[in-house]
């Protein structure tokens, strides 16, 4: 008996449509990194970009639990000496609402190059509009939320 492994021939991607209005951060990207990866299909293996592509539409709605919104601060470097910045949760969902998601998916990727290549297949959008109509991607938010709400 021979075990079967996945080839990057076998890998069939789909496109998944997910809407982020009244999600919590946290779980919303939970489910997206998953998805990312591909640890909800039966074929899954480490070593490979076997996920699917995710659009992500309304990310300005997103909620944070708690005080998060107030509280919590995302940090960054710009490479120059003393050159740390620092902004509040409040700040950057209202300047740049994408990064919020994208930062909490990419914490929970893998630090390598399959990381890397992996988080290149999230599309991120403020609105409800998005360029990728004739992908058709398929809805699975109700999925998330249900999941979330349980």
């Amino acid at each position: 008996m021979k075990t079967a492994s996945v080839t990057p021939s076998d890998i069939k991607k789909k496109w998944l449509l997910v809407d982020a209005s009244g999600q919590t951060v946290g779980r919303l990207s939970t489910e997206i990194a998953r998805v990312l990866r591909g640890k909800h299909k039966p074929s899954f293996v480490r070593h490979l970009d076997c996920g699917d592509n995710v659009v992500v539409i309304n990310a300005e709605q997103v909620k944070f639990s708690g005080n998060k919104l107030l509280d919590k601060v995302y940090y960054w470097h710009t490479g120059f000496i003393g050159g740390i910045k620092a902004a509040r949760a409040e700040e950057v969902l209202a300047k740049h609402p994408d990064r919020i998601i994208r930062t909490a998916v990419k914490g929970m990727l893998p630090k390598n190059k399959l990381g890397r290549k992996v988080i290149k297949n999230l599309k991120i959008y403020a609105g409800s509009d998005h360029p990728h109509s004739a992908q058709n991607p398929e809805p699975i938010g109700d999925r998330i939320a249900s999941k979330g709400n349980s």
